[in-house]
């Protein structure tokens, strides 16, 4: 005999309304009469019920939902990433600089030190040519409304699916993760492609998936190999960004950054280049995969794409100082902030530099002077190889208002 929804509500300490709720947003499949469409509760609708209160932790005391875990634009694994010198380029930025007003930040990579400006009131800048940094981008500085409380929804039952075979199982699958979580990304990212939403509301729900596949990723944080042995075994979550305003205005770009400078103006311009010879196309593959959703055959034991060229650099390759005196010489601000580390020879072959110290210091002394700031640092390393008195700088110019713009 079917249950009263009083009688429910009762037994789980929430409301009549808290629980047809639920039925509405998708997140409780129950049974309706054929003829009146009224709920019937059961046995197959109460047991969706306690399933769904049991997974989702309800805060009785307070009648809803427990809040979704969070994530912040910083909690990713990834190659070069500034998090832990933030202060560090603050500071030199705070000491060093007047009235900067406006950064561009035109190598974002996962966008923390433009976060840090736009924390901070100023206007930002931002830019990537990877397809999953600029879906964070707009996730965190998008200019569109979203509505929050769908989103909660949808991550909800991107939580809840049950993972079937799909083409991230069958490629990725016991390699790049485990086989649950597998079946689980694959199928997110078809319920994403589903779902009515605008540009930016996707981004949201695109950058929780990646932000979690990076979480159990069978890997070292990055992308060009996976663990022989599977480790990364824990349930993939979807979480819910941390997004904040604060009126600053926000630029986002997605294009090569030797032609930005060509197009935009800042007070300030912080350039972190991939100075070695890791393509992030390539390191980073898995995530573009993905994200562009194109599903292509894939090859090798990494399980790549055949056609990278798109997220090619020159920076990654010998050409790299002729690229980067163009980018210099081109950029259009009264600051120029360049991080740089002392790799050189350090390390293994393809985390060398591409661009030697000298060069760094000969090509920024044509647009001013250069101070250089400098900070201890445990260098990232694929291998086992030990980098001993690794530094990184941050190179400081002044820019001459005299010198020529290119």
């Amino acid at each position: 005999m079917p249950e009263k929804l009083i009688d429910l509500a009762n037994k789980y300490g929430v409301s009549r309304r808290t629980i047809n709720g639920w039925v509405h947003s998708g997140n409780v499949d129950v049974t309706h009469n054929e003829v009146t469409g009224r709920i019937i509760w059961d046995e197959r609708s109460v047991k969706n019920l306690e399933d769904f209160v049991n997974r989702n932790n309800v805060d009785q005391k307070n009648n809803h939902l427990k809040a979704l875990p969070e994530f912040t634009i910083g909690n990713r694994r990834y190659l070069g990433a500034k998090t832990r010198m933030l202060d560090f380029i603050g500071r030199v930025v705070e000491e060093n600089t007047v009235d900067v007003q406006k950064v561009a930040d035109i190598f974002g990579g996962t966008g923390a030190v433009a976060n840090y400006f736009y924390e901070r009131g100023k206007d930002i800048v931002i830019n990537d040519i990877l397809d999953s940094n600029y879906m964070a981008y707009q996730t965190f500085f998008g200019n569109e409304d979203v509505d929050w409380c769908r989103i909660d929804t949808l991550l909800r039952q991107m939580n809840e699916l049950p993972g079937d075979e799909n083409y991230v199982s069958r490629n990725y699958g016991d390699k790049f993760f485990s086989m649950e979580n597998a079946k689980k990304i694959g199928q997110a990212r078809d319920f994403i492609d589903n779902q009515t939403l605008n540009e930016r509301e996707r981004a949201v729900l695109l950058t929780s998936l990646f932000y979690a596949m990076d979480k159990v990723a069978n890997t070292v944080g990055h992308y060009d190999a996976y663990r022989q042995v599977m480790d990364s075994v824990a349930p993939i979550v979807f979480r819910k960004p941390v997004v904040t305003e604060n009126g600053a205005h926000k630029t986002i770009y997605h294009e090569d950054a030797n032609q930005l400078v060509r197009e935009t103006t800042a007070d300030l311009v912080y350039i972190d280049t991939p100075y070695n010879s890791r393509q992030y196309g390539d390191v980073y593959h898995v995530l573009e995969n993905v994200i562009d959703w194109k599903q292509p055959e894939l090859f090798g034991v990494a399980m790549k794409p055949k056609d990278r060229h798109r997220t090619k650099s020159d920076y990654s390759t010998s050409k790299a100082p002729q690229a980067f005196d163009d980018l210099i010489q081109h950029t259009n601000a009264r600051y120029i902030l360049v991080s740089y580390n002392n790799m050189a020879k350090k390390g293994a072959g393809r985390s060398n530099a591409k661009i030697s110290n000298e060069e760094i210091v000969e090509i920024l002394e044509k647009r001013g002077r250069v101070v250089r700031h400098e900070l201890p640092f445990q260098v990232f390393t694929t291998g086992k190889t030990k980098v001993d008195n690794h530094m990184e700088y941050l190179y400081l110019v002044e820019v001459n208002s005299e010198a020529a713009n290119g």
